[in-house]
Protein backbone atom coordinates (compact mmCIF):
# COMPACT_ATOMS: atom_id res chain seq x y z
CA UNK A 1 0.00 0.00 0.00
CA UNK A 2 1.34 3.26 -0.81
CA UNK A 3 1.94 5.87 1.77
CA UNK A 4 1.03 9.72 0.71
CA UNK A 5 2.18 12.55 2.93
CA UNK A 6 -0.63 15.48 3.13
CA UNK A 7 0.19 18.83 3.82
CA UNK A 8 -2.52 22.06 4.23
CA UNK A 9 -0.70 25.61 4.67
CA UNK A 10 -3.66 26.46 6.59
CA UNK A 11 -2.20 24.14 9.79
CA UNK A 12 1.21 24.98 11.52
CA UNK A 13 3.83 23.14 9.94
CA UNK A 14 5.74 20.39 11.39
CA UNK A 15 7.19 21.26 13.65
CA UNK A 16 9.95 18.25 13.18
CA UNK A 17 10.72 14.97 11.07
CA UNK A 18 7.04 13.96 10.70
CA UNK A 19 4.15 15.08 8.21
CA UNK A 20 0.88 16.41 9.22
CA UNK A 21 -0.98 13.68 7.88
CA UNK A 22 -0.46 10.27 6.07
CA UNK A 23 -2.66 8.86 4.11
CA UNK A 24 -2.81 4.91 3.30
CA UNK A 25 -5.89 3.97 1.02
CA UNK A 26 -9.09 5.39 2.86
CA UNK A 27 -7.40 5.89 5.88
CA UNK A 28 -6.02 9.44 6.87
CA UNK A 29 -3.72 9.42 10.33
CA UNK A 30 -3.45 13.11 11.03
CA UNK A 31 -0.56 13.76 13.60
CA UNK A 32 -1.19 16.09 16.72
CA UNK A 33 -2.03 18.99 16.56
CA UNK A 34 -1.33 22.13 19.23
CA UNK A 35 -2.91 25.47 19.56
CA UNK A 36 -0.47 26.75 17.20
CA UNK A 37 -1.40 29.82 14.86
CA UNK A 38 -0.55 28.83 11.32
CA UNK A 39 1.44 31.99 10.07
CA UNK A 40 3.35 32.82 13.30
CA UNK A 41 3.98 29.66 14.52
CA UNK A 42 3.01 31.10 17.80
CA UNK A 43 1.00 29.54 20.57
CA UNK A 44 -2.46 31.09 21.26
CA UNK A 45 -3.31 32.01 25.04
CA UNK A 46 -4.76 29.47 27.52
CA UNK A 47 -6.91 26.23 27.31
CA UNK A 48 -10.06 27.26 25.47
CA UNK A 49 -8.13 29.33 22.54
CA UNK A 50 -5.74 26.70 22.24
CA UNK A 51 -8.61 23.92 21.88
CA UNK A 52 -10.37 25.96 19.47
CA UNK A 53 -6.71 26.24 17.25
CA UNK A 54 -6.44 22.80 17.38
CA UNK A 55 -9.24 21.91 15.96
CA UNK A 56 -9.18 24.47 13.57
CA UNK A 57 -5.35 23.60 12.52
CA UNK A 58 -6.90 20.02 12.61
CA UNK A 59 -9.92 20.52 10.28
CA UNK A 60 -7.29 21.83 7.35
CA UNK A 61 -5.36 19.09 7.74
CA UNK A 62 -8.87 17.08 7.27
CA UNK A 63 -9.51 19.42 4.46
CA UNK A 64 -6.30 18.62 2.64
CA UNK A 65 -7.26 15.16 2.40
CA UNK A 66 -10.20 15.78 1.21
CA UNK A 67 -12.35 15.25 4.47
CA UNK A 68 -13.51 16.84 7.11
CA UNK A 69 -13.95 16.60 10.94
CA UNK A 70 -17.02 14.66 10.75
CA UNK A 71 -14.78 11.91 8.63
CA UNK A 72 -12.85 11.66 11.90
CA UNK A 73 -13.39 7.90 13.22
CA UNK A 74 -11.03 8.34 16.13
CA UNK A 75 -8.80 11.21 18.27
CA UNK A 76 -6.15 10.33 20.85
CA UNK A 77 -6.55 14.29 23.45
CA UNK A 78 -3.55 14.87 25.35
CA UNK A 79 -4.09 17.29 28.02
CA UNK A 80 -1.53 18.65 30.65
CA UNK A 81 -4.04 19.20 33.09
CA UNK A 82 -7.55 17.28 33.72
CA UNK A 83 -9.29 19.74 35.29
CA UNK A 84 -10.41 21.51 32.04
CA UNK A 85 -11.75 17.97 30.72
CA UNK A 86 -15.05 19.97 30.70
CA UNK A 87 -13.90 23.29 28.70
CA UNK A 88 -12.49 20.54 26.07
CA UNK A 89 -15.86 19.15 25.84
CA UNK A 90 -18.24 21.88 25.25
CA UNK A 91 -15.09 23.56 22.69
CA UNK A 92 -15.32 19.73 21.02
CA UNK A 93 -19.08 19.90 20.37
CA UNK A 94 -18.81 22.95 18.23
CA UNK A 95 -16.77 21.34 15.65
CA UNK A 96 -18.14 17.70 15.57
CA UNK A 97 -21.57 16.39 14.64
CA UNK A 98 -22.98 13.13 15.67
CA UNK A 99 -22.26 10.45 16.02
CA UNK A 100 -19.19 12.29 17.76
CA UNK A 101 -15.51 10.09 17.13
CA UNK A 102 -14.27 7.38 19.22
CA UNK A 103 -11.94 8.90 22.08
CA UNK A 104 -9.71 8.44 24.40
CA UNK A 105 -8.21 11.48 26.87
CA UNK A 106 -4.74 11.27 28.52
CA UNK A 107 -3.30 13.82 31.46
CA UNK A 108 0.19 13.96 30.15
CA UNK A 109 3.57 15.80 31.82
CA UNK A 110 4.03 18.30 29.50
CA UNK A 111 3.45 19.22 25.32
CA UNK A 112 5.44 20.91 23.04
CA UNK A 113 6.01 24.42 23.18
CA UNK A 114 4.40 24.63 26.48
CA UNK A 115 0.73 23.95 25.36
CA UNK A 116 -2.08 22.85 27.06
CA UNK A 117 -3.40 20.46 24.65
CA UNK A 118 -2.96 18.04 21.86
CA UNK A 119 -4.98 16.13 19.62
CA UNK A 120 -4.25 13.38 17.02
CA UNK A 121 -7.04 11.95 14.69
CA UNK A 122 -7.90 9.09 12.38
CA UNK A 123 -10.25 9.56 9.55
CA UNK A 124 -11.80 7.40 6.96
CA UNK A 125 -12.56 8.87 3.73
CA UNK A 126 -15.66 8.02 1.62
CA UNK A 127 -14.55 5.82 -1.43
CA UNK A 128 -14.49 7.65 -4.79
CA UNK A 129 -16.11 4.42 -6.32
CA UNK A 130 -18.09 1.61 -5.43
CA UNK A 131 -15.84 -1.35 -5.10
CA UNK A 132 -15.32 -4.44 -8.16
CA UNK A 133 -16.91 -7.10 -8.06
CA UNK A 134 -14.95 -10.19 -6.89
CA UNK A 135 -13.47 -11.81 -9.70
CA UNK A 136 -13.82 -14.76 -8.47
CA UNK A 137 -17.37 -15.09 -7.48
CA UNK A 138 -18.88 -11.70 -9.79
CA UNK A 139 -21.65 -9.64 -8.37
CA UNK A 140 -24.18 -11.30 -6.45
CA UNK A 141 -28.11 -10.74 -6.52
CA UNK A 142 -30.02 -11.08 -3.44
CA UNK A 143 -32.17 -14.46 -3.30
CA UNK A 144 -35.92 -13.92 -4.00
CA UNK A 145 -37.68 -16.92 -2.70
CA UNK A 146 -40.68 -15.90 -4.39
CA UNK A 147 -38.76 -17.03 -8.09
CA UNK A 148 -38.09 -20.40 -6.95
CA UNK A 149 -34.61 -21.89 -7.51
Amino acid sequence: MTKLALHSPQAPAAIGPYSQAIRAGDTVYLSGQIGLEPTTMNLVDGLEAQAHQVFRNLRAVAQAAGGSLDDLVKISVLMVDLAGFGKVNDVMKSYFHEPYPARATYQVAALPRGALIEVEGILVLKSAAPAAPDPQTGPRETFDQTKGQ
